[in-house]
């Protein structure tokens, strides 16, 4: 952790050339240096393919603990690990912990080079039943992840993670294994996959599938946006990425809300034709 710290301060002159590296994580204005950082990385035109600005949301409490996200350029999440008693507070400590990510992103070790591939494979195989001759067989799970990597060699894994957070959300929903019922490579649903960034249309397509499961299991929908829920609050009490189950969240949301605006208007529907039927009585 130590050498890590170093790096990261041996970095900031070169990110944040105003900054102290001594004191640059001991800064109350924390927020303004993630937004500089952010700003330097546009002027060099380092940005992510889906640009943006850093922006903050804050969870409606009517007391502490307060908590607040922090969503990056590309789309990175993070949140207020610790107990903060103010909305200012909890949007401090969640640009802390999004600054510090940020810095370390900027790490050689974060670059996805041909050793980092070689030690990525490495550690998939052994947290798996694979092998390693299946990083040369793109039909296998190792395969399909050694083609990933190697389609993004050069990019940072923060810039990984953004293409990754579809596959992932492709899992989570079960479209991959329609994908492969329907005789599709793996390859090929990268291929398309790929040229796809996390928008408002997938999610809606995401929600849709959600609302489709829902008719076929009563119930589903809200069992999966309590452990979604549970796995969001976990993460970031552990000052992880948040992304992917902040993703999940807003589907599940996204598809509930759907219902509910469905059945209210049936349910209106009904009564305006019971009111036009009671004329004829």
């Amino acid at each position: 952790m130590d050498r890590t710290l170093e790096s990261l301060q041996y970095l900031i002159p070169h990110v944040l050339p105003h900054r102290d590296p001594a004191l640059v994580f001991k800064d109350l204005n924390v927020v303004a240096m993630l937004q500089e950082f952010w700003e330097n990385k546009q002027k060099q035109k380092a940005v992510f393919p889906s640009e943006g600005t850093v922006v903050y949301e804050s969870l409606n409490s009517p007391g502490p603990p307060f908590v607040s996200y922090v969503t990056l350029p590309g789309g990175s999440c993070f949140g207020n690990f610790q107990c903060c008693l103010s909305r200012a507070e909890a949007r401090r400590d969640a640009a802390k912990v999004a600054l510090i990510n940020s810095l370390f992103n900027e790490l050689p070790c974060r670059k996805i080079t041909k050793e980092f591939i070689m030690e990525s494979v490495q550690e998939a195989v052994s947290s798996t039943s694979g092998t390693l001759s299946d990083a040369d067989d793109p039909s296998t799970s190792i395969g399909a992840y050694h083609y990933m990597l190697e389609s993004n060699i050069g990019k940072t894994m923060l810039e990984f993670q953004e293409l990754m957070i579809v596959f992932q959300l492709l899992h989570w929903n079960g479209s991959l294994k329609a994908l492969r019922e329907t005789k599709c490579s793996r390859q090929e649903v990268i291929s398309y996959y790929s040229q796809y960034s996390l928008d408002e249309r997938m999610r809606s397509h995401m929600a849709l599938d959600w609302i489709m499961k829902e008719q076929e299991s009563p119930g589903i929908i809200s069992q999966e946006l309590q452990v979604a829920l549970r796995e969001l609050e976990e993460a970031r009490k552990a000052g992880q990425e948040l992304r992917f189950y902040k993703e999940k969240k807003e589907i599940l949301s996204l598809a509930l809300s759907q219902i509910y605006s469905d059945q209210v208007t049936s349910s209106s529907n009904d009564d305006q034709m019971g009111l036009a039927l009671s004329c004829y009585d």
